[in-house]
Formats: structure tokens, C-alpha cells, sequence
């Protein structure tokens, strides 16, 4: 069987390449979409940045909190991979579904 990407003819290589500069440099580039009036309102964009800061604030707190233990250095590891994993699908067109984050996200009516 094979897979079946749905692509959808609106996300320019533009909104990919800052989807996923969203998640690698998390928290940094997500603000600075927030303050780009071209950006912060496209669809595919306004579905990853929302979370990809969240997602960036959460573990950036619990590192900074956790790092007189090991368990801090493993969080912030395991954050990095995390983004680099989920940058990756955002550039191919995917849309990214973080467990609790996704949810709260669009909950909070930040993301599409």
C-alpha cells in the first residue's frame, strides 16, 4: 500500500522554510513571525509557529528549572531532537500534531 500526500497548492517553499526555522529556533523565530503582518496570518504558518513557541517556551522552563539535575540536560536533548524531527515534517508539507500542545494551541484559538 502506498501513501498519499495531500499537498495543499497555497503553502508557498516560503511558509515550509518558516515552518521550519520555527521549530529549530524555537522561541526566537516564532516572535518574530508573530510581528510580520505577512506572515503571522497564513494558514499554513498560523498552524505551526503557535505551537512551535509553546512547544519552545515548555521545554526552555523545564531545562532551565531541571538543570541542577541530569534529567535537565536529557529534557533539553530531547527537545532539540523533537524540533529538528517536527521542522522536518513542516518543511514537506505536513502539518504537525504535538500531543497536549496541538490541542491547547487551537483550544486558545492561536492556531488553525
Amino acid at each position: 500500500m502506498t501513501e498519499e500526500k495531500i499537498v495543499d497548492p497555497n503553502i508557498t517553499s516560503e511558509d515550509k522554510t518558516w515552518a521550519l526555522l520555527s521549530y529549530i529556533f524555537t522561541p526566537i523565530v516564532p516572535i518574530i513571525l508573530l510581528l510580520m503582518d505577512d506572515k503571522k496570518n497564513r494558514p499554513f504558518l498560523k498552524a505551526h509557529y503557535p505551537q512551535a513557541l509553546a512547544f519552545g517556551v515548555i521545554v526552555y522552563v523545564l531545562t532551565f528549572a531541571l538543570s541542577f539535575l541530569f534529567i535537565g540536560f536529557c529534557i533539553g536533548l530531547a527537545g532539540l531532537v523533537l524540533s529538528i524531527i517536527w521542522g522536518i515534517k513542516a518543511y514537506n508539507g505536513e502539518y504537525v500534531e504535538i500531543p497536549v500542545i496541538t490541542d491547547f494551541v487551537k483550544k486558545q484559538g492561536w492556531a488553525n
